[in-house]
Parts: structure tokens; C-alpha cells; sequence
């Protein structure tokens, strides 16, 4: 990934008039996905969606089509939204850029779904991919859920046939396909949601960016700092920044993950006037309006974690499974006695076992969700 961002017309923002329906497709193009076994066709598109607070942007994502060859004669394909887990700020870092670039991080998760035989829908999130429309929204669960859930309307909407759709991710994306089941019932109701995969979830994202400050992964934290600003850019979130920070903020807005955290290691504290700037009655409000676990997913929900994962502690999730469980969501659970980045890939084969599951249910009409 690098930061460089190289004009390209299809990703053009559109000024959109508010009352417009969410999932709108305003363009598509067929693209070239190399290194993407069982792939048979790929399409980036634009589409509608809203920020945190419901006004209206544009996004973009791209989806992928498995070869006719292993859907074995099915005319409805189930659809994943598949997160991706967060690779930067702005430039060239959009999955759906990086997946025709061949350098997507997340390919292998990706591969494993379209190999079902499921279709793939990967949004790039709101504020990335779409030119001048960044920084991107990171950390900002709502509005990475709204983007992810109108990516499955524009997927619906755009084919013959209505699908049942699941909604997958790790990380941050974990934290995007926790929030998508949290908020479908009263955002996106009509959508046929059979289940939700989500790994390495961050349930709070004040204690996350409190773990990291001043750490290897400091330019996480600034990175989640430019991100809520821009997802609460209504609130003064901006008042604690040094003349220093806020050129900063900007540079930053620009960089993937890489330069990210090269260039910003030095604790918030340098780039703000108080060395504890998640404790300003502000940002408090911000963070306590991005925690997971409060509201109630209607589709099965399979969480993942490892157990030495010392970037998002596996107490993040399983304060949601106690939340689900006590509620009465039909809840899985997998841990894997290993480190972050392995329990990506060992949660693999758990998290399509538990989308198969979704996917073979007949859809709910209605009642109790009941605990599994």
C-alpha cells in the first residue's frame, strides 16, 4: 500500500440531496482481480449511504463473483460483506483498489468465501476510496456499518434475485460486521441477514486507543483520533490539537497504515494541549457513543478472538458475548491460544462453518432470538 493517490474519475464524489434511498448503485465498472482463485467476475461500484448521523455520502467497494462452476446451478448466491481490517487513512489504501492491485492483506479471507460459492461484496468504508471525501470514518462503528449494510442493498438491488446476505470481518472489520448486526434491524430491516462473523472485535474503542498510545502501535491511535474527528466533525473535537497537531491531522489523513505507524509514534500527548485527551468531557462523549454490546442483532452471531492478542485484548469480545447472551442473541464463541494476527487465520474455517450455518436457516419472520 502506498499514499499516493492517483486521479481516477470513477471514484469521483457526488453531492447527494438528502431523502434519497440508501444502496442506490450511481456507477459500475467490470475490473481485473488478480491472484483470486474461483473468481468470475469482479465490479467495483459507487453507491449511497450515510454517515453516523444519517446524511447522505457517496462509497464505493467492489464485488466479487465466483465462477459459475462452483455454485453448483444456483441462481441466488448468498452474499458476504466481507470488512476488511483497517489499512489506512486515505491514498491508494481502499480494498477495493488494493484487490485490483493484487495487494489486498485481506485476500485469503476473501478467497475462502468466494471458494463457497458465495458472492463477495467488500466496501471500502466511508471517507476512503472516494476522492476528497477522506479522511476515512475509522473506528466510527455506525458509520462503517452503514456503508457495509448499503453495500448489500446496491448488491441486492443491482442482480435479478434477492439474496440472503451475511456480513464478516476481523478487527476494525470485526468491529464493522458487530455494529452491521447490531443496527440491521432498524436500519436496514428489509435485508435478508442470516448471520454475522466477526473477529477480534473492539467492542470500546476509548480502551483500545488507550492500549496503544505510546506504544508500537501509537499511529493506530492517531489514526483513530483523525478518524472519530471526522465521523463527529459537528462536535469540537478538534479544540485540543496544538498548531503542531493540526498540521498533523492533516498529513495524516492522507497515509496508510504503514507510514502511519512510522511517522506518529510519539504518544497523542505531543499533539494535543492535555496530556489525557480521551478524558476531555467531548471526546467522552464520542467514545461512550461508539461502544458495541447495547443494542440487539436479530441474525446468529459467531465471535473469534485470540487469546495472546495483545493488540485488541480478548476482553473487548467477550464483554459483547456476556451482552448477547444476556439478551438472548444466538451467540458462538471461538478462541484460539495464540496471537492477533494468527487468530485470523485459525478463525477461518470457524467463521464459514458458523456463515454456512446462517446461510442453510430459513430466514426469521419475526419473534425471540433465542441463545445457541
Amino acid at each position: 500500500m502506498n499514499g499516493d493517490n492517483v486521479f481516477d474519475e470513477f471514484y469521483d464524489n457526488t453531492e447527494l440531496e438528502p431523502g434519497g434511498a440508501n444502496g442506490t448503485v450511481l456507477r459500475t465498472r467490470d475490473v481485473v482481480v488478480p491472484h483470486m482463485p474461483g473468481l468470475g467476475r469482479a465490479w467495483q461500484l459507487v453507491y449511497t449511504t450515510t454517515t453516523t448521523f444519517g446524511n447522505p455520502v457517496t462509497a464505493s467497494g467492489i464485488v466479487l463473483e465466483p465462477n459459475p462452476a462452483i455454485c453448483n446451478g444456483a441462481i441466488t448466491r448468498p452474499i458476504v460483506v466481507y470488512c476488511t481490517t483497517f489499512h489506512g487513512l486515505g491514498g491508494r489504501c481502499a480494498p477495493s483498489q488494493l484487490l485490483v492491485a493484487g495487494t489486498e492483506p485481506d485476500a485469503r479471507g476473501i478467497a475462502a468465501a468466494l471458494a463457497q460459492g458465495w458472492k463477495v461484496a467488500v466496501p471500502d468504508g466511508i471517507g476512503l476510496g472516494i476522492t476528497g471525501a477522506g479522511p476515512h470514518h475509522f473506528l466510527a462503528a455506525h458509520a462503517g456499518a452503514h456503508a457495509a449494510l448499503d453495500l448489500a442493498r446496491a448488491v441486492c438491488t443491482h442482480g435479478l434475485n434477492r439474496a440472503p446476505v451475511a456480513v464478516w470481518g476481523y478487527a476494525d472489520g470485526g468491529r464493522i460486521a458487530a455494529a452491521a448486526g447490531e443496527l440491521q434491524p432498524s436500519y436496514a430491516p428489509e435485508l435478508d441477514l442470516r448471520a454475522i462473523a466477526a473477529g477480534a472485535v473492539i467492542r470500546d474503542p476509548g480502551a483500545l486507543i488507550t492500549g496503544l498510545d505510546g506504544g508500537p502501535w501509537s499511529g493506530m491511535a492517531f489514526a483513530a483520533m483523525v478518524g472519530l474527528a471526522r465521523a463527529y466533525s459537528h462536535l469540537p473535537v478538534d479544540h485540543l490539537l496544538t498548531d503542531v497537531g493540526v498540521r498533523a491531522v492533516t498529513e495524516a489523513s492522507e497515509l496508510d497504515l504503514t507510514r502511519l505507524l512510522v511517522e506518529y509514534l510519539a504518544p497523542l500527548s505531543v499533539w494535543c494541549e492535555r496530556p489525557d485527551p480521551w478524558n476531555d468531557p467531548v471526546w467522552r462523549h464520542v467514545l461512550s457513543h461508539e461502544c458495541l454490546g447495547a443494542k440487539t442483532p436479530l441474525a446468529p452471531v459467531h465471535l473469534y478472538h485470540g487469546l495472546l492478542d495483545t493488540l485488541v485484548p480478548i476482553e473487548s469480545a467477550r464483554t459483547i458475548f456476556a451482552e448477547y447472551i444476556s439478551r438472548g442473541v444466538r451467540v458462538s464463541w471461538s478462541e484460539y491460544d495464540v496471537p492477533h494476527l494468527s487468530a485470523a487465520a485459525l478463525g477461518l474455517p470457524d467463521a464459514l462453518k458458523a456463515l454456512r450455518a446462517g446461510f442453510a436457516r430459513p430466514p426469521d419472520r419475526g419473534g425471540s432470538p433465542a441463545v445457541t
